[in-house]
């Protein structure tokens, strides 16, 4: 019988660091203490500033016997590994461990629904996308009753430790339980793994979350499998939308894999003020420019947040979500102010529908639900009409999104996110609670990694969700004066008429080390301390 390409990469084992190897003899050294800004630390006064290594130590007993594990929040490539190095890392430390995952995100530890978590069930989800094993949510653990009930959950499972992997806000509520559960004097540890293929939660400590390797991989693949089409039919011009809410790591990194003609990012968008009229006219500009060329096809890559990038769509957008709050539906266009109201006329009826839809969670409009490409697109038609080209213009949108949050992961987070369970493991037996793993060197081959635990609080501002001042991890944004954006802005111009497209090819996972181990470009912006 032929192998499926799901048992050869279950049984694909990928090199370690000396960490995973032997987490039983880590023990963690102080590294050096944050500094806290004093409203944080007002909200949040039982969790720890300092920073931790971790070095060899003799083989020591652990009291870790029981633990829980959640995903919360969007999909994120390789979140099964990150659960198949909690469960080794259990085992290494205590033979007898249990471990349980909660269902269906955080209200599963709310609403106490779990299921536990055995070698033989884990087994079909080595290397494999999705977070099907157990399902994850948006539920946040915030309110007093939520938080109640959760220490309930801890204390009827009697659990030394809590896994929570999540993106920026899911570790904030980490954060809030962890404190919690201090005040209560209830010895839990509550650490946190970080995820999203934003890429937006990193900093100086947190070099790159899990899943943002996997995802701009494949957008990567996929623009350029379109780049191929293009030189083939050379009728089109192919408009992407490319997931990542409000940072453009994800584009900028599909921008300098498969090197499409035109690439927005929303920072460089909001630093230079640019006008909706500015970004069509220079789409416009370019289709022009290339037919002059006789290249009638072309590949423009669209942020997912340039919506609010740019400051009338901003505007609009929150003005009008302001309007329907208070005056409805019905009423929310007739108390919108001149400027919106003649933007909003300008927009095609099917996109108005959309800046209707319901605001996620934290009372943003749902910008992934709105169809900027189709927006944009409609707005390069009419000024193309305006000025009467008279070239040929046929155009295709796509959105790149909910494609890369479940598909197998990257050689790369495939390895990352088992250290990462690993890790968290270590957390877990060192109790520091209110900790998110760091893994450092992540430039370098697995047997350069080390090990080392961040607090949580240290990455906590202050922002306003609902009008409200709430605690929440800062998100980090592409920063215009290093690495990958001066990168890119050096070749941004060339690209245009000239067709430099890059062939990425699909993710790798069988043949050398060298050949397959490529780590994000996006470990060329890190900051270190």
């Amino acid at each position: 019988m032929t192998r499926t390409f799901q048992s050869m990469i279950n049984g694909l084992r990928f090199p370690l660091s000396s960490f995973c190897q032997d987490i039983g003899t880590l023990k963690k050294v102080l590294l050096n203490s944050k500094k806290i800004d004093p409203s944080i630390s007002e909200l949040l006064p039982h969790l720890e500033s300092h920073c931790y290594k971790f070095e060899k130590d003799t083989l020591k007993a652990s009291h870790i016997k029981k633990v829980g594990v959640v995903f919360s929040g969007g999909q994120a490539s390789g979140g099964h590994n990150v659960i198949w190095g909690i469960f080794d890392g259990l085992k290494k430390i205590n033979p007898d461990g249990e471990l349980i995952g909660f269902l269906n995100g955080p209200s599963g530890i709310i609403d106490n629904k779990f299921i536990p978590i055995t070698e033989k069930l884990l087994a079909p989800y080595y290397n494999t996308g999705g977070f099907d094993l157990i399902g994850s949510g948006r539920t946040k653990i915030e309110t007093e009753v939520q938080l109640t009930k959760s220490l309930e959950t801890i204390k009827n499972h009697k659990l030394d430790a809590l896994i929570i992997i999540g993106g920026d806000d899911s570790n904030t509520n980490a954060a809030v339980l962890a404190n919690y559960l201090k005040t209560k004097k209830l010895n839990c540890t509550i650490c946190g793994v970080p995820k999203t293929i934003d890429g937006d939660l990193k900093n100086a400590h947190i070099e790159t979350s899990f899943g943002f390797d996997t995802a701009s991989k494949l957008f990567s693949e996929l623009t350029s499998n379109i780049a191929r089409d293009c030189l083939s039919a050379k009728k089109y011009y192919h408009f992407i939308k490319i997931m990542g809410r409000s940072a453009s790591h994800i584009t900028l990194e599909v921008a300098l894999n498969a090197k499409p003609n035109l690439s927005f990012i929303t920072e460089e968008i909001t630093k230079n003020k640019r006008t909706l009229a500015d970004i069509v006219k220079e789409i416009a500009q370019m289709i022009i420019d290339r037919a002059s060329h006789h290249k009638e096809y072309g590949i423009v890559l669209i942020p997912e947040g340039l919506i609010e990038a740019v400051d009338e769509l901003n505007s609009l957008i929150k003005n009008l979500s302001s309007a329907i709050g208070q005056h409805g539906h019905k009423e929310a266009l007739s108390h919108l102010n001149p400027s919106d109201k003649a933007l909003f006329d300008k927009i095609p009826s099917d996109i108005q529908k959309q800046l209707f839809l319901d605001t996620d969670p934290h009372g943003n409009v749902q910008v992934s639900l709105i169809e900027t490409e189709k927006l944009i697109l409609a707005l390069v038609k009419q000024y193309l009409k305006d000025h009467k080209f008279e070239g040929n213009f046929s155009a295709v949108c796509h959105f790149f999104g909910y494609e890369g949050r479940s598909c197998y992961p990257s050689y790369f987070d495939a390895i990352y996110t088992y250290h990462l369970g690993m890790g968290a493991m270590a957390l877990a037996k060192e109790s520091l609670s209110g900790y998110m793993v760091s893994i450092k060197n992540l430039e370098k081959s697995p047997d350069k990694w080390h090990l080392e635990a961040i607090p949580t609080v240290s990455m906590i501002h202050l922002e306003k969700r609902k009008g409200v001042n709430k605690p929440v991890i800062k998100k980090a944004y592409v920063d215009l004066s290093l690495a990958r954006y001066l990168q890119f802005s050096m070749i941004k111009e060339s690209l245009k008429t000239s067709d430099h497209y890059q062939f990425c090819g699909p993710l790798q996972y069988f043949g050398p080390f060298e050949d397959l181990y490529h780590p994000p470009l996006i470990l060329q912006d890190r900051v270190r301390d």
